[in-house]
């Protein structure tokens, strides 16, 4: 069920910003959001810079020394991972992990 009452078809037309943006009024959301937003921020950069880099989840996995089952994992967020592994995969793909505080 989608919150906030957006129908699938409105959904179709959104971006994912202007989607979290919508969603992000109704005060429950913004609670979990607010809970999960840092691992997802993570995710969403790993990701990206995974495609942008053209290397499979099997490749990442082999250069961080892992499988390929837990970087599935990881990129769902069915798991969170310890920060060692996160600094071990940003070094697979050829960045550093940098964590800020604001």
């Amino acid at each position: 069920m989608i919150p906030n009452k957006i129908s699938l078809l409105t959904v179709k037309d959104l971006t994912l910003d202007e989607y979290l943006k919508e969603q992000l009024k109704d005060p429950e959301f913004k609670k979990e959001w607010e809970k999960s937003e840092a691992a997802y921020q993570v995710i969403r950069e790993l990701i990206r810079v995974r495609i942008e880099g053209k290397i499979s989840q099997r490749q990442l996995a082999q250069k961080a020394g892992t499988t390929q089952a837990v970087i599935s994992r990881i990129e769902n967020m069915s798991v969170s991972p310890s920060i060692g592994l996160v600094q071990r995969i940003a070094k697979s793909l050829g960045k550093k992990l940098e964590i800020k505080f604001s």
